[in-house]
C-alpha cells in the first residue's frame, strides 16, 4: 500500500500566506493607531493622542454605547430563546427536530444582505418605524441560530431520562430545567452567548438596513468615515480587535474551564459514593 503524504510543504506555505493576508492589515492598523502624525503610511513616533481624541469624540462614544447596548440586549434575549428552543427540540420528535434545525441553518447559510433587506421590508410592511427597537429585534433574530447550534450538541450528550428521573424524585418540571438540565449544558450556553455577542457587536449589514435616523453603531460610523482619513478610527479599530479577541479567547477558554469543574465534581461525587459503600457493613 502506498503511504499518503501528510506533510505537504505547499499546504503549509498556503496556510502561512493566508494568515499573512488576513492578519497583516489588522496588525498594520493597530500599529499606526500609535502614530504621532495623521499619516497612515509614514510612522513618525509613538503617541496616544488618537486614543485620547477617540475618547473625547462624542459621536464615537455614542456609537460605541449603542453598539454595546444592542449587543448586550440581543445576547441576553437570543441566549434565553435559543436555549429554551434547543431544550424543547431535544424533547420533540426526530422529524420535527430535523426540520427546525434545517430552518435554523438557513440564516447562517444565506447572504447577510438578504436577511437585512427581508427584515427591513418586514418592518416597513407592518408600518413599524425603523429605530432602536427594530435594530435590537434584527440582532436578536440574527443571533438566535448561533445560540441554538451551540446548545444542541451539549443536549445530545445528556441522558434523555435525566429530567424524568429528577421529576420522579419530586422535582417540578421547572426545577428539573434549571437545577438539572441547564447546569449540564452551561458550557454550550456560554459559548453560544459569546458568539452572539461577537456577531452583534461586529455586524454592519443588518444594522445599516434596520436602524433609524440618528442611531448609529460603530460599524455604521466607520463606514460613514471611510472617505475621510481620521486616525481616531485606527485607535477605535485597535480597541475593537482587542475586545473581540478577548471575547473569542473567552469563548474557547470558559467552556473548557467549566467542563473541567463539572468533571471534577463528578469524580468527587463518585469517590464520596465509593467511600460510603466501603464504610457500610
Amino acid at each position: 500500500m502506498k503511504k499518503t503524504k501528510t506533510n505537504n510543504p505547499y499546504s503549509r506555505i498556503l496556510v502561512i500566506l493566508s494568515l499573512i493576508f488576513f492578519y497583516v492589515p489588522i496588525v498594520y492598523v493597530c500599529f499606526f493607531s500609535f502614530n504621532s502624525s495623521r499619516s497612515l503610511t509614514h510612522f513618525t513616533g509613538l503617541s496616544l493622542q488618537w486614543y485620547e481624541a477617540m475618547f473625547t469624540n462624542r459621536t464615537i462614544m455614542e456609537a460605541l454605547w449603542v453598539t454595546i447596548y444592542v449587543a448586550i440586549i440581543a445576547t441576553l434575549i437570543s441566549t434565553i430563546v435559543g436555549t429554551l428552543t434547543a431544550i424543547g427540540l431535544s424533547r420533540s420528535r426526530k422529524i420535527v427536530r430535523e426540520v427546525v434545525e434545517q430552518i435554523n441553518n438557513l440564516p447562517m447559510m444565506m447572504p447577510e444582505i438578504v436577511i437585512a433587506i427581508s427584515l427591513m421590508l418586514f418592518f416597513i410592511g407592518l408600518n413599524i418605524k425603523l429605530g432602536m427597537a427594530t435594530l435590537i429585534i434584527s440582532h436578536i433574530v440574527f443571533c438566535i441560530p448561533y445560540v441554538l447550534i451551540s446548545v444542541m450538541p451539549k443536549l445530545r450528550q445528556l441522558d434523555p431520562n435525566l429530567a424524568e428521573a429528577a421529576m420522579d424524585l419530586g422535582a417540578t418540571p421547572f426545577q428539573a430545567l434549571y437545577k438539572v438540565i441547564i447546569p449540564q449544558i452551561i458550557p454550550g450556553i456560554v459559548s453560544g452567548a459569546l458568539i452572539a455577542f461577537t456577531m452583534s457587536f461586529d455586524d454592519f449589514v443588518i444594522s445599516f438596513f434596520n436602524t433609524g435616523e440618528g442611531i448609529n453603531n460603530i460599524s455604521i460610523y466607520v463606514y460613514t468615515m471611510y472617505k475621510r482619513i481620521n486616525p481616531s478610527i485606527n485607535a477605535l479599530s485597535a480597541l475593537i480587535v482587542l475586545f473581540v479577541s478577548l471575547v473569542l479567547i473567552g469563548m474557547h477558554v470558559v467552556p473548557r474551564i467549566m467542563e473541567r469543574k463539572t468533571h471534577k465534581n463528578e469524580k468527587k461525587g463518585k469517590s464520596s459514593d465509593e467511600e460510603m459503600e466501603c464504610l457500610l457493613p
